[in-house]
Formats: structure tokens, sequence, C-alpha cells
């Protein structure tokens, strides 16, 4: 059974989630709300917003950041040339910049950021820009529970290392094939990192998006304790 220590996380579909501690701050990792087809009408309104936890800048992850920062004005953690983009925006006072392997606390929320196989660009009236490395976290919240988000990206060895020396209670892992992992990369994915709570994400929302929860359940049907949670957007762990 998952402890999470009074910790909430809400799917908001495609690779959105949000955090909640006991105390009631909030964090969004990857903050395509507003205008994110997947998101329920009631999550579409964000009432508190502390800290934002942004993977990568393509669209379907940097999302609605601006206009959520501009309302609430978190922190907003981000790899560093991204956060250099982020700053120009009028956002100077709120950046919180990292590079993978390093960590820091932001509000109740000890974060790590990790390494992630994928590509990571901003739009920005019509140019494409350099975003830096795209990259996963490993966030500890109060209690101790832990949770990794891999972000987009491809299967990778050193996510042993991750499992090994972070040891995280709830893995975010993508599945949706064609720009990620598929279900079966996803499955090695979950044997490396040891974990036995599994958030699949990253599927559905396009048609091109073919992994299915379906499938990772099959290849993983040997894993002895394993729960793989599909949460219906809107749905709380």
């Amino acid at each position: 059974m998952l402890n999470t220590t009074g910790n909430r996380i809400t799917y908001f579909g495609h690779s959105t989630f949000s955090l909640t501690t006991p105390s009631g701050q909030v964090a969004l990792i990857d903050p395509w709300v507003m205008t994110n087809p997947a998101c329920p009408p009631a999550l579409k309104t964000v009432g508190r917003l502390d800290t934002i936890f942004l993977t990568h800048a393509h669209t379907d992850h940097l999302g609605d950041l601006l206009a959520l920062a501009k309302q609430h004005r978190p922190k907003i953690v981000a790899i560093f040339e991204t956060c250099l983009w982020i700053e120009s925006k009028d956002f100077e006072e709120e950046t919180c910049p990292m590079g993978k392997g390093g960590s820091q606390k932001v509000g109740e929320f000890d974060v790590t950021m990790t390494h992630a196989f994928h590509s990571n660009s901003i739009s920005d009236e019509g140019l494409w820009l350099y975003g830096g490395e795209p990259a996963g976290y490993v966030i500890r919240m109060p209690g101790g529970f832990s949770v990794y988000h891999a972000g987009d990206t491809a299967l990778f060895g050193d996510m042993k290392l991750i499992g090994d020396l972070y040891k995280p209670d709830v893995a975010m892992l993508p599945i949706g094939d064609l720009f990620t992992m598929g279900p079966r990369e996803a499955a090695y994915a979950i044997r490396l990192l040891g974990v036995k709570h599994v958030v699949p994400m990253d599927y559905a929302t396009f048609p091109f998006l073919t992994g299915t929860v379906q499938a990772l359940r099959e290849e993983t049907k040997n894993i002895e304790g394993l729960q793989i949670h599909a949460l219906k957007p809107g749905e709380i762990l």
C-alpha cells in the first residue's frame, strides 16, 4: 500500500501533475493546464500555485507557464538556459535555475534534477530557440514521500542509479511511444528503478501516442508487487 504521508498527487492529463503538501503548498509539474485538451474543466482554474517544475520547454509541457506565473508569481524550477528565457519574460525574481545532478529546496519541496534523453526547444513568436537539455526530477515532500517524474525521455541505463540513490516511492513514466518510451521500454525502466508504484503519463492525448496502459500491464505482469496507478485526468493519488 502506498503511504503518501499526507501529500497528494493530482493528474491533469498528458504529463501535468500537481503536488500538494499537508500544509497546502502546491506545485505543478509541466504546467499545461488551461490549453490542455485532456485537462478536466474543474482543474483549469488554479487557485494556488507556489512552485512550478518544468522538465523541458516543448509546448505540451511549458504549456501555460507564463500565464500561471503572471497570475500567481510562483517559484519556477527549470534548467539554466530555459530559465534565462523565462527571465526575459519579466520573471527574474521567480526563477530557480539548476543543472542535472544538482539539488535545491524550494518551499516545502526538495528537488534533484535528473537526466532525460529527449530534446528541448522553445517556441517564441515564430522562432525556435535553444532551451538547454531536457530533464527529469526527483521531488521529496514532507514526511519523506518522494516522486520521480521522468519528463519526456527514452529508456537509459542510469535510471538504475536514480533508483539506487533516491529510491522514489512513485515513478511517473511516459509510455506514449514515438517521441518517448513506449510500454516495452517503460517496463524495463520500472525494473531498473526498482519502484513498486508507477503512474503512466504522456499517452493517448494525441492519436500518434499509441502506447497503452494495457500494454504496460502486459509487459510488467511478472514484476512482483508492482501497482500501476492508471490515473484518469482529475484523479488523485
